[in-house]
Parts: C-alpha cells; sequence; structure tokens
C-alpha cells in the first residue's frame, strides 16, 4: 500500500497549509494509489524559516558528529531497501530489483558524504610578510536549495542532500514537477 504523505517541515510531519494534496498513481495501471500533501507559498514560507533554524544549530555540529548521523541514515536506507523499492515501483513503474540497486547505491552515496564531512580542511598558505599568517576555512554558507528531476528520485536527492549536511548547511528538497514522462497512449 502506498503511504499518504505530509509534507516535512521543521522536524515534523504535516498536511499542506491549504489542505490540498495530489493523486500519486500508478504508471502501469493508472490507478490512484495515493496522495501527496501539495506545498503551497505558506507551506514554502514555513519551510524557508525551519531550514533557516534549522542551519543555525546544523552547522554548530561537528563534522565527526554529522558524520555519524549521516552514516546511521546509510544504514536504515539498507534496512528499508525492499520496502522503499516496493514504493518507487508503485509510484514509477520501475523494477523492484533496480529500485533496490537505487537505494542501495544511495545508502553508498550518504556513506561516501559522511567520509568527506570529516575531511573538511582548511589550509595555512605561506606569506611574503613574516608577521601575516594567511589560512583557508571550510565554513557552511547557510540554507541550500535543492531541485530535483523525475528519474532516479531517491539517488538525486540523496547527491545533493548529503553534500548539504555533510557541509553543515540545512536543505529544503523540491521535487519534481511532473511525477513521470507522458507516455504514448
Amino acid at each position: 500500500m502506498y503511504p499518504n504523505t505530509q509534507l516535512f517541515i521543521d522536524g515534523e510531519w504535516r498536511d499542506a497549509v491549504s489542505g490540498k494534496t495530489l493523486n500519486v498513481t500508478n504508471p502501469a495501471t493508472d490507478a490512484v494509489i495515493g496522495q501527496v500533501a501539495h506545498a503551497g507559498e505558506a507551506d514554502l514560507e514555513l519551510a524557508l524559516a525551519a531550514t533557516e533554524r534549522g542551519f543555525k544549530l546544523w552547522r554548530e555540529t561537528s563534522a565527526h558528529r554529522r558524520a555519524a548521523i549521516m552514516r546511521q541514515a546509510a544504514v536504515l536506507l539498507r534496512e528499508r531497501a525492499g520496502d522503499i523499492a516496493k514504493v518507487m515501483t508503485e509510484e514509477q513503474g520501475k523494477p523492484v530489483a533496480q529500485a533496490k540497486v537505487e537505494i542501495l547505491g544511495a545508502a553508498d552515496v550518504v556513506d561516501w558524504f559522511a567520509g568527506e564531512a570529516s575531511r573538511t580542511y582548511g589550509q595555512i598558505i605561506p606569506s611574503r610578510q613574516q608577521d601575516v599568517q594567511q589560512q583557508t576555512l571550510k565554513l557552511p554558507v547557510g540554507p541550500v536549495a535543492a531541485f530535483t528531476p523525475w528519474n532516479f528520485p531517491i539517488n538525486q536527492i540523496v547527491r545533493k542532500l548529503s553534500a548539504a549536511l555533510a557541509a553543515g548547511c540545512s536543505i529544503i528538497v523540491k521535487g519534481r514537477k511532473r511525477r513521470r514522462p507522458h507516455r504514448p497512449r
């Protein structure tokens, strides 16, 4: 059964402020299999405010702690790959085996970026002047907006999400506008 999905804003699942939803259809049968909340401008404002607050907390989280949290997310993706693959197949038509490969690959991407979080090095740059020390620091820059296409739905989101989180940035993800390309009839 396809889960009816709400918006995830400020650490909690919620309906769209407008109450609007979109139907999710199975591409093989055109049957409605569930609904997702349809975000509007008011929801975007809530998400923007939440990501600003989240950034203030997340940027202060140590790189090693961020990496540990991300590695746990990768573990959860692997543990739940079968269930997630079934949902992907229902909503996108991708064969279950291919969906599972995408999810397991996404878990690997999360692990890779978790490792990169711990390697956010700066540099000391030699100066021409004796009493001057030059250095570079890599710091989180702020909330990130990510836009994803319809193909490889898990992997596309995970690549953007993991990079932002590893760097210490909060993120808002906007999914595809169309659920899938039109099929010829």
